[in-house]
C-alpha cells in the first residue's frame, strides 16, 4: 500500500519485533517509510515491550495505530489505552484457527479497539460469531494487489527457469507461501507427484521460507522429487517467478483472503486450489479458475492436468481471473478505502 499511499496527507511508522524479518525494510524505507525494530523472541517478550511502544507513539506524536496479527494487535491495544491513540485492527484469519490462548486474548481485547478491518466475509462472520458483543465497528476490507505492478508481460520467466535448472519449454506449477502448516505443503508436494504420473515433464516451484521447511525437504526426498519441486527461498520480488509459472496451485486447510493468490492472477497465472477461507469470495470455479474443498485436495491434480492438457482453457481462465482482479481486488481501491478510514477516525 506503501506505493499508493498519500505521503503527503500521511506519515507511514512501521514497528515489527521479530529481527529476521527484515526483508522489507529497505523497500519500506525507500518508498518514504519509517521502520523500527523492537526486538522480541515470543509472545511474552512482545508483551514486555509495550513501554517501548508508547515511548515511540509519544516521541513522534503517532495519531493512529493500525496493527496486524493478534498478539501484535493485543500490544497495540494496551499501548493504545495508555496513550488515548486510536487502534484499528485487521483480522487476516477465523478465530477458530487460532490458538486458544491467542483466541481468547484476542477476542477478550478486541473491545478496546476504535475499528475492527476484516480481510474477507468469510473473517468477518467469524468475529460476529465468537464475540456477538463486539462493540467497534467491524468493516470489511478486501485484499488488493497493485494491478500495474502484477502485470502480464513484466518478466518472461526465462532467468528463473535457466537458474533452476528448468527446461524453457516445461510445464510449471508453483506457489508463493510462508512454510506453515495451514498451507499445507506436504500436500502440494503429494499433489506434484500424481501430477508428474501423468505430465513426466512437469516441474514445481515453491518460493518461500518458514518454520516448516526441514519436514518439508525431507518430503521432497521421500516423494522422489528433488530434482523437481525446487525451493526457491524467500524473494521480496517473486514476479520473475510467477512469470515462470503456467498454474499458480494453492492447497491451504484454510486462509484470510491471501495476497499471493491475487498477485499471482494479477500477473496473468491460472488458478488450481481448494476454497479455503476467502480464496471463495475471490475465485468462481470455472470462471477465474478451478476450485475443490478443502476436504478434497486430491482434485487438484486432476485440474492441474486438465489444464496442461488444455492450453486454450489455461489462457482464458488466467485472462478472466485478471480481469476479476482489476475489477475487484485493486490495491488502488484499497488504499482509498484505508485512507478514507484513517481521515474518519482523525
Amino acid at each position: 500500500t506503501l506505493r499508493l499511499h498519500d505521503r503527503e496527507r500521511f506519515e507511514f511508522h512501521y514497528i515489527y519485533f521479530l529481527p529476521w524479518k527484515d526483508q522489507m525494510v529497505g523497500s519500506i524505507e525507500a518508498h518514504g517509510g519509517q521502520v523500527t525494530c523492537i526486538p522480541a523472541k515470543n509472545n511474552l517478550q512482545l508483551m514486555a515491550n509495550v513501554s517501548s511502544i508508547v515511548q515511540y507513539i509519544r516521541k513522534h506524536d503517532i495519531k493512529l495505530i493500525h496493527a496486524h496479527l493478534p498478539w501484535a494487535g493485543i500490544v497495540a491495544r494496551r499501548a493504545g489505552r495508555i496513550t488515548g491513540v486510536p487502534v484499528v485492527y485487521t483480522e487476516h484469519n477465523k478465530q477458530e484457527r487460532y490458538h486458544v490462548l491467542t483466541r481468547w486474548m484476542n477476542l477478550l481485547t478486541m473491545n478496546w479497539l476504535t475499528k475492527v478491518i476484516a480481510v474477507s466475509a468469510d473473517v468477518a462472520e467469524s468475529i460476529r460469531t465468537h464475540k456477538p458483543g463486539l462493540k467497534p465497528p467491524l468493516q470489511t476490507l478486501l485484499n488488493g494487489v497493485n494491478i500495474d505492478h502484477f502485470a502480464p508481460g513484466s518478466f518472461d520467466g526465462s532467468d528463473v527457469r535457466k537458474t533452476l535448472g528448468i527446461p524453457k519449454d516445461a510445464p510449471v506449477i508453483g506457489t508463493v507461501a510462508v512454510f506453515r502448516f495451514q498451507k499445507r505443503l506436504d500436500v502440494w508436494m503429494q499433489t506434484a507427484a500424481t501430477i508428474l504420473d501423468k505430465i513426466p515433464g512437469a516441474h514445481f516451484i515453491i518460493v518461500g521460507d518458514g518454520p516448516l521447511k526441514a519436514e518439508l525437504v525431507e518430503t521432497r526426498r521421500k516423494l522422489n522429487l528433488e530434482e523437481r519441486v525446487h525451493f526457491a527461498g524467500l524473494q521480496t520480488e517473486v514476479r520473475p517467478y510467477l512469470a515462470a509459472m503456467d498454474i499458480y496451485m494453492m492447497s491451504s486447510i484454510f486462509e484470510g483472503l491471501p495476497i499471493a493468490l491475487l498477485e499471482a492472477m494479477a500477473s496473468g497465472c491460472a488458478v488450481v486450489t481448494t476454497d479455503a477461507g476467502g480464496i471463495k469470495e475471490v475465485i468462481r470455479h470455472g470462471q477465474e479458475g478451478l476450485v475443490c474443498p478443502v476436504d478434497q485436495p486430491e482434485k487438484l491434480a486432476t485440474f492441474a492436468v486438465e489444464l496442461l492438457n488444455n492450453p486454450e482453457k489455461r489462457r482464458q481462465l488466467a485472462a478472466q481471473g485478471r480481469t476479476r482482479v482489476e475489477e475487484h481486488f485493486s490495491l488502488k481501491k484499497m488504499v482509498r478505502e484505508l485512507e478514507d478510514l484513517y481521515a474518519g477516525l482523525l
